[in-house]
């Protein structure tokens, strides 16, 4: 998937690596990306080399968004709230395992 690509979900499936995710609900992430070429395909931050799970990992840490964004300035708050839907939507999806 190129970087300009969007991560889309809902009705449509989207294939990273081994497994698929597929959903009810249709959604676009624009600032989540998904590039085989950038942090082994998981999920980044606008193609940057960040990924979302280090961005989550972050704010579970009990990080403040100001902090995160005072540490890495290339982030912007826009980012950290699609995160948090990414993730919520995530959480709510079947996940399917290929063999």
């Amino acid at each position: 998937m190129a970087q300009d690509d969007i991560v889309r979900h809902g009705r449509d499936v989207i294939e990273c690596g081994n497994c698929a995710v597929s959903g009810v609900n249709a959604m676009v992430f624009q600032r989540i990306t998904v590039d085989p070429e950038v942090c082994g395909g998981k999920p980044c931050i606008r193609g940057m080399r960040f990924p979302v799970s280090r961005l989550l990992g972050l704010l579970a840490a009990g990080e403040t968004h100001e902090s995160i964004l005072d540490s890495y300035p290339y982030l912007e708050p826009e980012d950290i709230q699609e995160a948090l839907r990414y993730a919520a939507f995530l959480a709510d999806e079947e996940i399917v395992e290929f063999a």
